[in-house]
């Protein structure tokens, strides 16, 4: 045998060893909160894509849209697992994050997605108001803000304790920016996921954390159907038209899709925006410019 053959052969074997320890170095994991349906569900398939198992959280009585989810990112040949639980508590949501590592290995990305609105006037609004969760700005403050707060912090506490850093991408919004009618507490609970976004950004570089946002601008998905019916009733156009009026003033003509958004977010988990941290990125076809 010659020393090219001998040469050769090694080469081969290197390869494939490198090829092979790539394979299991590049296995990366990542939580999408409300990932059963919208702009998580896109999230969830597009890291899946990827090469992310996937940890999909949502209430349980999104069970049925969940386990969907689950199933489609299983025939991409990714581990996919649905922990039910509510962001707005902090130990569910560090338990969520024990069993996502428990079943799938150390945690690398957090998307930190959940959110609701619900339209309100601001003369109608009532911390009085009776229910489980308390008044309308106590929810939506308590899962749009709160919700994010828990998830970073639990998150973050898990990238310490595992020593290799880690992403963390928090949703907020156009509306972060710009004000709308009917959104007063939706508005600012957004506003604080970008300024908490800075805070935790600064605070965590040291640990190689990054914190980052994304701002959609108005997709089609459940939440945006239910701001047009609501808006409808108020300013008595037809359903549909509302959305009709915002196609008009965005700059490249149409509303987005899950799509769209989870593409922004696929890169912000990927290497290459590894030195990118604090930043709000908005990807609203153009309807604020920052």
């Amino acid at each position: 045998m010659s020393l090219r053959t001998v040469f050769t052969n090694f080469s081969k074997l290197a390869a494939l060893s490198q090829r092979k320890y790539s394979t299991n170095a590049s296995v990366k994991t990542a939580i999408i909160t409300g990932g059963a349906r919208g702009i998580g569900k896109g999230i969830a398939l597009r890291l899946a894509q990827e090469g992310f198992d996937i940890c999909i959280n949502d209430l349980e009585r999104n069970a049925t849209t969940a386990k969907e989810v689950v199933q489609e990112i299983q025939s991409l040949n990714r581990k996919a697992i649905t922990v039910f639980a509510d962001v707005s508590s902090q130990s569910q949501v560090r338990e969520m994050i024990q069993t996502s590592v428990g079943t799938l290995g150390p945690l690398n990305v957090m998307v930190a997605n959940a959110g609701i609105v619900e339209m309100r006037l601001g003369l109608e609004l009532d911390h009085s108001e009776p229910g489980p969760r308390g008044g309308h700005v106590k929810r939506t403050m308590d899962i749009n803000f709160g919700g994010v707060v828990n998830c970073n912090v639990e998150a973050a506490k898990q990238f310490v304790r595992q020593g290799k850093g880690g992403t963390i991408l928090n949703a907020t919004s156009v509306a972060a920016y710009r004000a709308s009618p009917m959104q007063s507490i939706y508005c600012a609970s957004k506003a604080a996921v970008r300024s908490v976004t800075q805070t935790f950004a600064l605070e965590w570089g040291k640990y190689g954390i990054t914190v980052n946002a994304y701002a959609p601008g108005i997709v089609q998905t459940p939440m945006w159907d239910h701001v047009d019916e609501e808006l409808s009733k108020q300013n008595g156009l037809p359903k549909g038209e509302n959305f009709k009026n915002w196609e008009n003033g965005i700059a490249l003509g149409r509303t987005s899709t899950p799509k769209d958004v989870a593409g922004l977010v696929a890169f912000l988990a990927s290497e290459d925006a590894r030195y990118i941290t604090g930043q709000t990125i908005v990807i609203d076809g153009g309807i604020v410019f920052t």
